[in-house]
């Protein structure tokens, strides 16, 4: 898709993936809408977004835990920009330890967060969106490989990533681009800030800006799955 002038909804805006892909969009010339949990770094992240002589790009808060909230979302930034032509959903929380040791209200934040939450923006955005238009959000490569001590996490990651590619199948008749990001681990201390558990020994994380970029590069390429390349890159799928 042309992301010079485009219409674009960033949900999950307050993260350190989700500020580096607001940037990079801006950059392209994309027209930002942003939301996020931290009303605090929100405005940080407008802030930034602001051309000189313009004002802030509109901006909402929002809970994960809110799923009517979370619908909301796209619809409000319709309105605010004037259209709509791509919605990513980025909200995520990691989560460690053992299945056998897992609490049910761990495993139960874990897949709002990562699942039900970025699955009731991007369902809300479908029906707003016409040809050329596009949905993405970031599942993480471990959904092509099961690892031990994040069954849950992964579980809840592995269910957006399904989601996706049935939707995927679905809007291809209408010509929406659904975009799966499977990306590996970042250098964001996203690990760091798990809701549970301590992270295993981990590869050097991929730095957030040139995951951004990668992702905001799939959404202009038209692709359906983005995943680590040869040579510690990224490599496309189409969709």
């Amino acid at each position: 898709m042309r992301l010079d002038g485009a219409h674009v909804l960033v949900a999950g805006a307050t993260g350190v993936l989700g500020t580096a892909v607001c940037t990079a969009l801006h950059g392209r010339g994309a027209r930002l809408a942003v939301a996020g949990r931290n009303p605090h770094r929100l405005a940080g992240v407008t802030g930034a977004l602001t051309p000189d002589g313009g004002g802030p790009p509109p901006s909402r808060a929002f809970d994960a835990y809110d799923l009517s909230g979370c619908g909301a979302l796209p619809s409000w930034a319709a309105a605010e920009l004037g259209g709509l032509d791509a919605v990513l959903a980025l909200p995520g929380v990691a989560g460690f330890g053992a299945a056998a040791e897992t609490e049910d209200a761990v495993a139960e934040h874990l897949f709002t967060v990562n699942a039900l939450c970025p699955l009731a923006v991007l369902r809300a955005a479908l029906p707003l969106l016409g040809r050329g238009g596009a949905i993405g959000a970031v599942s993480g490569v471990l959904v092509e490989r099961a690892q031990p001590s994040m069954a849950d996490y992964g579980a809840a990651k592995a269910a957006l990533s399904h989601w996706l590619t049935a939707v995927r199948t679905e809007e291809r008749r209408r010509g929406v681009q659904v975009l799966d990001a499977r990306l590996p681990h970042l250098d964001t201390g996203f690990a760091g800030r798990a809701v549970a558990g301590t992270p295993p020994a981990l590869p050097a994380g991929v730095p957030a800006e040139a995951a951004a970029d990668a992702v905001v590069d799939a959404l202009a390429d038209g692709a359906g799955v983005l995943g680590p390349g040869p040579g510690g890159g990224f490599a496309t799928r189409p969709r």
